[in-house]
């Protein structure tokens, strides 16, 4: 499996060319990418082979969760457009997320296979809407052990649930963490945020960044800040 920057950059456009656009103000030294539902539904498979080709780790985040067949073929489908990482969703459970698994073995290199816990948009209060009668917290170290007993490669946590995810699954079982704010930044719509830095000391591997990076007016400037900061909190874990 290949390696990719700790910063993966959410592009969370409506059309190809403008995340391209930004794209092209990225450093693929610095960061990877993340093509999420609305970008790939506007753009389609060939946006992804364009990132790949101009040397980005592509995160697909498209959360697949549908009966095991579906989500294998889909995972299959995805591996073949050289992504770097795509997720699955864990509450689609044991069947669906080992299928994945297989589904991907043979694909050089492998695509390194994810799990959505919970949602960092979601609380407590939102959760027990839909019959889940636990914390977030609970919720998602739950989910992420059944992803790493059936063989993933990591979850998708809340930074605030990064180390309880290592203590559980151990260092190997990667940690990827959306809701990552500048101290400066708007929350927006997410609900359980952190810093950077805060992230990376409380175990998080990779950063999901979105709107604090591709609404800067210097974009490149603000990943090389952040990276600085990966690597003073990389000195003190």
């Amino acid at each position: 499996m290949t390696a990719a920057p700790r910063i993966i950059v959410a592009l969370d456009f409506p059309d190809g060319e403008t995340a391209l656009g930004m794209a092209q103000r990225l450093e693929p030294r610095l960061c990877g990418v993340k093509v999420g539902k609305e970008l790939f539904t506007a753009a389609g498979p060939a946006l992804v082979e364009t990132l790949v080709q101009r040397d980005f780790a592509v995160f697909l985040d498209l959360k697949f969760h549908d009966i095991p067949n579906t989500v294998a073929q889909a995972c299959k489908a995805a591996s073949k457009l050289g992504v770097w990482m795509l997720n699955v969703h864990a509450l689609g459970g044991r069947p669906m997320m080992e299928a994945a698994r297989a589904a991907i073995e043979d694909g050089l290199p492998r695509p390194r296979l994810i799990a959505v816990t919970v949602l960092t948009s979601m609380n407590a209060q939102d959760l027990r809407e839909v019959g889940i009668a636990l914390e977030p917290s609970v919720a998602a170290l739950q989910l992420a052990r059944l992803a790493h007993d059936c063989g993933l490669d990591g979850a998708v946590c809340s930074a605030q649930e990064a180390a309880a995810v290592r203590a559980a699954c151990g260092g190997a079982f990667l940690r990827v963490t959306p809701g990552i704010r500048l101290p400066e930044s708007s929350a927006d719509d997410q609900k359980r945020i952190m810093t950077p830095r805060r992230a990376v000391e409380a175990g998080a591997d990779y950063l999901v960044i979105g709107r604090p990076v591709t609404r800067a007016a210097e974009p490149l400037a603000v990943l090389e800040r952040i990276a600085r900061e990966i690597d003073l909190a990389e000195k003190t874990v």
